[in-house]
């Protein structure tokens, strides 16, 4: 197969570029600007375009398919000379399928949690010898990319409710068509694509229907709008999960399991609810109920996801993709209730356009207040990148209440007061889908420690 990605460099297409180079496919790619880590990993496997920009040359009628990424626009010129030429073009997800269709497909939705459940069921997979292939949002220790594609049986799937491609504007999860199916919960995001609340929640219902007949529906029992969706459905087993019976000492999480108290590495009833999930994917893929539990004790979480990266006797550090309103209260609220004797400051950016949009920032109200200390960053210049309307520090202030936070525009602001501070006895959380500027949190970290 001789395939062309047009936008290589984005997070999921340079691995899905790598994954099917490694099955032996001829690969070509290109995009208008490549960021690391994708550039060096693209160069690592000789993948790495000649030059950046889009070039019509290297669009001809000897491809076997063209693989559009949400990057590029509807009036690329590649993309407009290989619909001239009738080229075969797939949206991501939709290639996705085209390698999983003879396969058994577990797929993992919902606002919040897919990565970390996806991850859990891949670790476990893992400690059991378990063939499978993949698709998950984030890098994972122990695996080279974050797309595989083999002869395994068994693909799992991160199944992300946004747009497919520029040219395909359906939820990608609607593409998988799950025998095994999770939804983690709704909270809504995507305003972009999603105005209103009900249109999005309508995506989770859309998904529902997409489970094969005689699939398996896993759900978090405790959403309301989960309920409903679940209700509603015919002809597939049901199995919801809520949060497990659970205790902390001495900083350590144990869950109440048939098998007596089990201590994780992870904390957090979001991550609680996410092992359970975990723990009905894996029951129904054939692995027992003892050996799923011998195998969780070792997970250490996904990246970014409440991710230690920094700690000496009196402080930690931790790193958080939490960017939504309901991942950041829940990361907040989870740090407290972990370290209740330490003093926890969180720090978040607003980075994404739902975030950055006035009158979706009205939905963190409160998200916060479970910390001792709460600082907001945004960059005035993301906003215009976005064409968003500008919003002031007073704006975010109000729309954090009762929240107190303290709120900067410049992310050395946010760097300097933090290495001001004494940290003694206390915990950091930084929250982010973007990175304060291109601060380096790992290293920053140290320096706070």
């Amino acid at each position: 197969m001789k395939i062309h990605f047009i936008a290589v460099g984005g997070s999921a297409m340079h691995n899905m570029a790598i994954a099917l180079h490694k099955k032996g496919f001829t690969i070509s790619g290109s995009d208008d600007e490549i960021f690391e880590p994708s550039k060096s990993r693209l160069r690592k496997y000789g993948l790495l375009p000649k030059k950046e920009g889009w070039d019509t040359s290297l669009i001809s009628s000897d491809l076997d398919a063209i693989i559009l990424g949400m990057h590029a626009k509807k009036d690329n010129p590649e993309l407009l000379k290989a619909q001239e030429l009738g080229l075969r073009i797939y949206s991501y997800p939709e290639y996705v399928y085209e390698q999983a269709k003879n396969k058994k497909r577990v797929v993992i939705g919902g606002s919040h949690g897919k990565t970390s459940i996806t991850s859990m069921i891949l670790h476990v997979l893992q400690e059991e010898n378990i063939a499978f292939d993949y698709l998950v949002g984030a890098q994972l220790e122990g695996f080279e990319t974050m797309v595989s594609f083999s002869d395994a049986p068994i693909m799992v799937i991160e199944g992300d409710e946004y747009l497919s491609s520029p040219i395909d504007r359906r939820p990608k999860f609607l593409w998988y068509k799950p025998h095994i199916a999770v939804l983690s919960g709704v909270a809504w995001d995507h305003i972009n694509v999603f105005p209103t609340f009900k249109n999005y929640v309508e995506q989770f219902e859309l998904f529902s229907k997409t489970i094969e007949p005689d699939g398996m529906l896993s759900y978090f029992y405790e959403d309301e709008h989960l309920q409903n969706i679940a209700n509603k459905l015919d002809g597939l087993r049901i199995k919801p999960y809520a949060t497990p019976t659970h205790r902390i000492e001495n900083g350590i999480t144990s869950i109440g399991t048939n098998y007596g108290w089990l201590p994780l590495n992870i904390f957090g009833e979001h991550n609680l609810q996410n092992l359970m999930a975990a723990y009905h994917v894996c029951i129904e893929l054939g692995v027992e109920e003892n050996k799923f539990y011998k195998a969780i004790q070792s997970f250490s979480g996904a990246a970014r996801r409440l991710e230690e990266i920094a700690r000496n006797e009196n402080t930690v550090v931790y790193k958080d993709f939490a960017h939504s309103p309901s991942k950041l209260k829940a990361t907040c609220a989870a740090v407290k209730k972990q370290y209740p004797d330490k003093k926890v400051i969180a720090c978040m950016e607003l980075h994404t356009f739902s975030s950055l949009n006035k009158t979706f920032l009205l939905e963190y109200s409160g998200c916060m207040s479970s910390t001792d200390e709460a600082i907001v960053f945004f960059n005035p210049k993301t906003l215009e990148h976005k064409g968003l309307e500008k919003i002031t520090v007073g704006d975010v202030k109000n729309a954090f209440l009762p929240s107190k936070v303290t709120v900067y525009n410049r992310a050395t602001l946010v760097t300097n007061y933090l290495k001001s501070q004494n940290l003694t006895n206390s915990v950091v959380v930084l929250m982010t889908s973007g990175n304060f500027d291109g601060l380096n949190l790992n290293d920053f970290a140290k320096e706070l420690v």
